[in-house]
């Protein structure tokens, strides 16, 4: 069951770390490694929600979106989105920007440092409201509750998380700008630091918007199947399943696509935390975007893995993380082992804290059993 849901996802990896292996050596196979284990971290909350809405699907749709869905999932977002952010950002073209960093690393090397103030800016901003929109939502589950229950009284503010990143912003661009001007720097960068952190906070709000219309279709369009389902009940006559289920499904397909290129935002941008180069990029999270599917499968399967409660709180902690190493990176140069250690250790803390969950459950629950066939027999 396990080689049939994941076998492609084993495949892929074996390729793609001797792929990098050939490429970099080493050092660029543990780079890929990393950015494997950071995407399918950071992605495991997508393949949650995606099961939860494939469930409803008929087989037909459910086959669109994990072959169509797939394709535009890993080649749309996870290769092609690297690049075209570093060709906006140092000013190529799309083509240029892959023949320079498969042919002229240096040169590719000096453009992408020259424009990581901005990619840098962008992808903190965008990380930083995903982390801020999590931390102050009250959830009935908490895992480091000492933190998250004052966090989420604070989060009754409105629009507390869209001022507090901008907060951040201005004083990243301001640090920036000073820090230029006291070591003979281009002070134009500041104003670069500044739109670029406003561009994110912009797409990120422009991708919850689209999100949220989308679900709402769907909410429509299940009601509507629904209330079809009643009045064909109560007429005595067989609903028109194909038509509804069509739609339903239509906007279910669309939902999960703008579902699935929000989630990809963050393991895109995050891993410019870890790398600047493309190609390892692309073996990265290609690697980690086959896993996202296979993770799909197997919860439409199975539906066990939704056990492990705390792996997305780990997932939005690395996020939270990545985006504050991002703003730090705008001056201040960090290894990516370390960045990708620091997201690869707070997930793994939340999968050993949801492991002790799950057993002090099980063994509290057998002594409840326990208990109850004494009090029986007595």
């Amino acid at each position: 069951m396990v080689l049939k849901t994941f076998g492609w996802s084993f495949a892929v990896t074996a390729l793609g770390l001797v792929a990098a292996v050939f490429y970099g050596g080493w050092t660029a196979f543990g780079i890929v490694a990393i950015l494997s284990i950071l995407e399918i971290s950071l992605s495991f909350d997508n393949a949650v929600v995606n099961a939860g809405i494939l469930k409803k699907m008929s087989p037909f749709w459910q086959k669109i979106f994990l072959t169509i869905g797939i394709l535009i999932a890993v080649f749309g977002m996870r290769l092609v989105f690297p690049v075209v952010i570093v060709s906006i950002s140092a000013q190529l073209g799309p083509i240029e920007a892959v023949d320079l960093a498969l042919t002229d690393q240096n040169r590719y090397e000096e453009l992408v440092t020259d424009a990581h103030p901005a990619i840098a800016a962008f992808g903190g901003m965008f990380l930083l409201m995903i982390f801020l929109d999590f931390i102050f939502e009250d959830r009935d589950i908490k895992w480091l509750g000492w933190l998250e229950r004052p966090l989420a009284k604070l989060g009754k503010v409105d629009m507390l998380s869209v001022c507090i990143a901008l907060i951040v912003l201005l004083i990243t661009a301001m640090t920036f700008a000073t820090h230029a001007h006291l070591h003979a720097g281009p002070a134009d960068k500041a104003e670069t630091v500044l739109l670029s952190g406003v561009a994110g906070l912009i797409t990120y709000l422009i991708v919850g918007g689209l999100s949220g219309y989308f679900e709402d279709k769907l909410e429509e369009e299940e009601e509507r199947e629904h209330e079809a389902e009643e009045e064909a009940v109560r007429a005595g006559k067989p609903r028109s399943a194909v038509v509804l289920v069509g739609k339903a499904a239509f906007f279910m397909f669309l939902y999960l696509e703008v579902l699935d290129a929000s989630f990809s935002f963050d393991g895109v941008i995050g891993a410019f935390a870890v790398t600047n180069d493309i190609v390892l990029m692309a073996l990265g999270l290609g690697i980690g975007a086959m896993y996202v599917r296979s993770l799909t499968v197997y919860l439409v399967r199975q539906g066990t893995l939704d056990d492990y409660v705390y792996l997305e709180h780990g997932a939005h902690y690395a996020i939270g993380a990545l985006a504050v190493i991002l703003l730090i990176t705008i001056q201040y140069e960090i290894h990516e082992l370390i960045t990708g250690l620091i997201g690869v250790v707070l997930i793994g803390a939340s999968f050993w804290s949801s492991v002790r969950r799950n057993k002090a459950l099980a063994a509290a629950e057998a002594g409840s059993s326990g208990k109850t066939e004494v009090s029986s027999g007595v």
